[in-house]
């Protein structure tokens, strides 16, 4: 992919508006927020989640969260914020830890999209695998071809001639 703050939109049927994703660094990245909209859930509830996937250990938050100043409104004026984003690999942790059913239809969709990705990565290492045989393969032939050819090419022997 690698995307350099690219914005994708997702929207479910369930959900009221899209959710602007920012692809960068061959991840997506959500706030706070867009993760609690994306499950339907309270923002404390996600923030709870995320911190025990941070207790436990299950992710690094220093590989899995960026800062970006993200400019607001704010009582009628523009104020910039420090807002913390979350890569995919923070977001499907929380999903598959949430129970709401935007919860759900995103482990199915992340299920399925995994699934896709491995079946078709198989597929390519087979055909990937059967190509390197048959190089392999008519390099041997080649190989025997060549020595067939130098073995049955008549030697020529040259009598030197000495004068006596």
């Amino acid at each position: 992919m690698n995307s350099k703050n690219e914005i994708i939109l997702y929207q479910t049927d369930e959900l009221p508006e899209h959710i602007e994703v920012r692809l960068d660094k061959d991840t997506v990245w959500l706030s706070l927020n867009q993760i609690a909209q994306l499950f339907n859930r309270d923002k404390s509830v996600i923030s709870r989640h995320l911190n025990n996937i941070y207790k436990e250990r299950e992710l690094i938050r220093e590989a899995t969260v960026a800062k970006n100043a993200t400019v607001q409104m704010e009582a009628g004026r523009k104020v910039t914020r420090e807002i913390e984003f979350f890569n995919l690999d923070a977001i499907l942790s929380v999903g598959y830890r949430v129970n709401s059913k935007q919860g759900t239809q995103f482990r199915i969709w992340a299920t399925n999209v995994l699934r896709d990705y491995m079946l078709k990565g198989y597929v390519l290492n087979q055909r990937i695998n059967r190509i390197e045989n048959s190089v392999k393969s008519l390099a041997n032939k080649v190989q025997e071809i060549d020595f067939q050819i130098k073995e049955f090419t008549p030697t020529r022997h040259f009598l030197r001639r000495t004068n006596f």
